[in-house]
């Protein structure tokens, strides 16, 4: 019994004493959660007009992005308009002191931010009745509209200073020739103060330029006006949240509906309207602002008291334009100022496809090398056809002069027998006519017979002159038959000499060809020739050449056959090379010169060996198809 009560005890206090451990716990763990989780900084963004005015809206969108990454704490944004900025009327301002009161009275926020000068002058006011001891960051408003006097030891200043004089003298730079400027500017009660800030900045440009001030029109009228300026005009573009006649304006549709209806170039002060509808100018960055804006709010809510944040008002940055703008009012980027940057430019044909350009000019100029080079050997190897076909032409006739020496005898023994017979019978009509009845008839043969004699001389003499002419190649029409057959009467007499049969068989149809006459009965000449020195060793009885003409298709056909000793079937491939020969004393040039004729003429050359002994060469020369006969 006392045994079951002790255990009891002790499991009672092991209970209890988890049961601490884990209360224990818990409270370590939510005492490490609040620690990692901070409670959010609350930040009061008090706004001059409104959440769509332009810059101000621009400013609290840069703003706050900024100081959410500078900071390591979560920051609770709260924002607030001041209405009553529109219009010149403090009795509004109660009430909205009031609900202001209403909501921080009992825990004000960490921070005040109050973007633009109304804001800033509110909270200046109020300041007291409001947040005496809350940290105020006075940002998005131009030195001149802050009232340093009032500043506190809460207060800090992040301000920009504004230009003006040197806007304008960027626009004269950029446009030497302008006579007129006109300033857009609403009439709330800060665009009032602007424009007296304006009217006595500028007035030293009085001389130079005419200013037109536009506060006092309504916008729609300011549309009117902007759109029948005269040449060499500007428009500056201040503000215009409340026009002359009341109307509030919002966000960018007035300055979007001036750019659209006004004939001259604008210009403005502040980036936050460079979105394509000015052409741009010397402006403050709302972006670097801002970011000078974020460090400054982000140390004060680290813990450094406001007045120890010391921020230098900023300043206008570099030129910068809009290319798009500058093409429509034909604006040079030689008349820019320096140091300019100029935004949107269009890239050029060769800026977008520079490769794409450079690859195909180079394959242009590769291809106009490439046409340049083959038309230079073109020409040359024109030029070269041309010496080939004159040295040919030479070495062709020197060819035929070879074939004369070798046909000499011959031909001496053909012009000696009608030379002889011409003699005799001279000699025998004289005798005649030397008798005392001298016989008519007999005289009138004889003188038959030496006109006979003579045609036989002439005609051989002419056969050899056409032989050994020197002409350049010149393609007519004629009949190859009649080739053929001239060639045979050439060898007639020296058939007799050399002791062999020249055997013809002529087609009786015409085969008209276009061609050299003098250089195909060339080759017929080498071919007999090399005939006749094939036959050399021959038999007298089996040493025949044959020469047939035929129709092949739309060829004109000629072979020469011989009945030598045949060519060797190893050379039959080289017969026509140049300086092969099988003669001891050759040159090996006749073959050659064979083929290259009959190339030029568009035809072909072969040779093979006949089954009974010597050899065949076929020649085949394209007809002509015009239907003409020969001339």
């Amino acid at each position: 019994m006392h045994l079951r009560h002790a255990v009891s005890f002790r499991s009672f206090c092991a209970r209890t004493f988890f049961g601490a451990l884990s209360v224990a716990l818990l409270l370590a763990t939510l005492c490490q959660s609040q620690a990692a989780d901070p409670e959010p900084k609350r930040v009061l963004m008090l706004q001059s007009f409104g959440l769509r005015f332009k810059p101000w809206t621009d400013f609290a969108e840069f703003l706050r992005p900024e100081m959410t990454k500078q900071s390591k704490v979560p920051i609770d944004f709260q924002d607030h308009s001041l209405l009553t900025a529109r219009l010149d009327d403090d009795r509004a301002h109660a009430p909205f002191v009031d609900y202001l009161q209403a909501l921080y009275g009992a825990k004000p926020p960490d921070l005040v931010v109050a973007l633009g000068a109304p804001a800033a002058e509110f909270v200046q006011r109020y300041r007291n009745r409001l947040f005496p001891q809350t940290p105020m960051l006075f940002t998005s408003v131009e030195a001149r509209r802050v009232q340093y006097d009032k500043l506190t030891g809460y207060d800090t200043v992040a301000a920009a200073a504004h230009n003006f004089p040197a806007a304008i003298e960027t626009i004269l730079q950029v446009l030497p020739d302008t006579k007129l400027i006109a300033v857009v500017n609403g009439a709330s009660p800060n665009e009032a103060f602007w424009q007296t800030v304006f009217e006595r900045e500028l007035a030293p440009f009085s001389g130079r330029i005419e200013l037109r001030w536009y506060n006092k029109l309504s916008f729609e009228d300011i549309l009117k006006d902007a759109a029948h300026l005269p040449p060499h005009s500007a428009i500056f573009w201040h503000l215009m949240s409340v026009d002359a006649a009341g109307v509030t304006q919002e966000g960018t549709t007035a300055l979007h509906r001036l750019s659209t209806a006004a004939n001259a170039p604008i210009f403005s002060y502040l980036d936050g309207f460079f979105d394509g509808s000015i052409v741009g100018g010397s402006m403050h960055s709302v972006e670097k602002g801002m970011a000078i804006a974020a460090a400054a709010a982000i140390r004060i809510l680290n813990g450094e008291k406001a007045g120890d944040v010391k921020v230098p008002p900023s300043r206008f940055e570099p030129p910068r334009f809009d290319w798009r703008q500058m093409q429509r009012f034909d604006i040079s980027d030689s008349n820019l100022p320096p140091g300019s940057t100029v935004y949107f430019r269009e890239p050029t044909v060769w800026e977008r496809y520079s490769w794409q350009i450079a690859s195909i000019v180079a394959v242009l100029l590769i291809q106009a090398g490439l046409i340049v080079v083959l038309l230079q050997e073109h020409r040359r190897r024109q030029l070269a056809e041309v010496l080939s076909r004159q040295r040919m032409a030479e070495l062709a006739h020197v060819n035929r002069f070879s074939t004369a020496g070798e046909l000499t005898a011959s031909i001496a023994h053909e012009i000696n027998q009608p030379l002889g017979s011409i003699l005799t019978n001279a000699e025998t009509a004289q005798a005649i006519l030397r008798s005392p009845s001298p016989n008519i008839a007999e005289l009138d043969e004889i003188v038959t017979d030496i006109v006979q004699d003579d045609r036989r001389a002439t005609e051989v003499i002419r056969r050899m002159r056409s032989l050994l002419k020197k002409a350049p190649f010149e393609q007519k029409q004629f009949d190859l038959n009649e080739v053929v057959q001239e060639t045979i009467r050439f060898f007639a007499s020296l058939a007799v000499g050399r002791k062999f049969e020249l055997v013809s068989v002529i087609t009786p149809e015409t085969l008209p060809i276009l061609g050299d006459r003098i250089q195909l009965q060339q080759v017929i000449l080498n071919l007999v020739m090399n005939g006749i020195e094939a036959m050399r060793d021959t038999p007298s009885e089996d040493r025949i050449i044959s020469i047939r003409t035929s129709r092949v298709e739309n060829f004109a056909q000629l072979s020469v056959s011989d009945r030598g000793s045949g060519i060797p079937d190893e050379k039959l491939k080289e017969v026509f090379e140049p300086f092969f020969t099988s003669k001891a004393e050759g040159m090996g040039m006749g073959l050659s010169i064979a083929r290259t004729i009959i190339e030029a003429h568009n035809g072909v050359i072969s040779a093979k060996n006949r089954d009974h002994g010597g050899a065949t060469f076929r020649i085949r020369v394209p007809l002509c198809t015009d239907g003409a006969g020969p001339s």
